[in-house]
Formats: C-alpha cells, sequence, structure tokens
C-alpha cells in the first residue's frame, strides 16, 4: 500500500502507457524497471512546474581582463578574436555594443575597438584633416575672379587628338 500512495499524485494511465512504449522498443533489464518507473513518475510531476532561476551572468569563453589586448579585442560570447567586435556582435549574437556591454556588466567606456586600431584610425583622420573646425562661412570665402569651367579643358584635348592643328 506504502507503493501505491507513493504514486497517487502522477497520472498513473500515462505513466505505464509510457512505460510500455518504451520497453517494447528498448532492451531493457527487468532490474531497471522500478528505476524507469521512477524516473517517468519525477518528470511527470516535475511538469508544470518551474525549474531552477537561470543564472545572472552567463560565463565568459575567456576573462574579461583578457578580452582587450593591443593589437585585438575578444568576444566573452564566443571567444573570437578580432579588431573591432561591433559587426561580430550584431552579426553572430544579434546585439549591440550596448547590449553587450550591460549583460557581461562591463564599464561604458569598455573598448570594443583594438587600442592599436583605433590608433592607426585616429592617426589617418589627422592626416587627412578630418575633424579640425566646421565648413567655411558663405560670406567669408573668397570668390573667384572668374567662374570655373566644369569638366576637361578645351585646348588639351583638340591638340591631342588633330597634331596638324586643323579643326
Amino acid at each position: 500500500m506504502a507503493a501505491d500512495a507513493k504514486y497517487q499524485g502522477a497520472y498513473p494511465h500515462l505513466v505505464t502507457k509510457i512505460i510500455a512504449s518504451y520497453v517494447s522498443h528498448h532492451n531493457v533489464a527487468p532490474e531497471q524497471i522500478p528505476e524507469l518507473i521512477s524516473a517517468v513518475h519525477q518528470i511527470i510531476d516535475g511538469l508544470g512546474k518551474p525549474t531552477a532561476a537561470p543564472p545572472g551572468t552567463p560565463t565568459p569563453a575567456v576573462p574579461v581582463r583578457r578580452s582587450v589586448q593591443r593589437d585585438a579585442v575578444v568576444c566573452l560570447e564566443c571567444g573570437w578574436k578580432g579588431k573591432m567586435l561591433r559587426r561580430h556582435l550584431s552579426t553572430r549574437h544579434g546585439l549591440g555594443g550596448e547590449q553587450y556591454l550591460k549583460r557581461w556588466n562591463l564599464p561604458s567606456d569598455h573598448p570594443l575597438t583594438a587600442p592599436i586600431y583605433s590608433e592607426q584610425r585616429s592617426s589617418l583622420a589627422k592626416e587627412l584633416g578630418l575633424g579640425r573646425g566646421g565648413r567655411a562661412i558663405p560670406d567669408q570665402a573668397p570668390t573667384p575672379s572668374e567662374p570655373r569651367r566644369r569638366g576637361r579643358p578645351r585646348g588639351s584635348t583638340r591638340q591631342a587628338r588633330d597634331p596638324s592643328g586643323t579643326a
């Protein structure tokens, strides 16, 4: 009777069908059947009940301190190593930069670009003169004495086509 009271909560008919189907399709030793019955009962009793809470912070693929190197940054999600993380995060993980930082509890100034790559881009921009001042104000802009013609100069093309000088 004690064994009958143990299985009162589960659906006995459903458990019987599951066990019979499993045993008919698999080779099961007679000593394993009681373990199988109790396992099925536990699983059915657990249906509809909340499972254990998911962990707050996932485990990173690499330590956070090693994720930023001079020549590369490493993705904490999968361990991918590259110069810039933004495109990788959006294509592979569907995350934006802010979402990634928030997910891993990183500060907002945590680099998503390798430091050497940032320096190279910065020096290139300075060489090109980008970021220096705004556009010239139209009132102070110098006015040309005669309007510039658009396109190729006329004289150079005629001489190249017709060496005799006749039109």
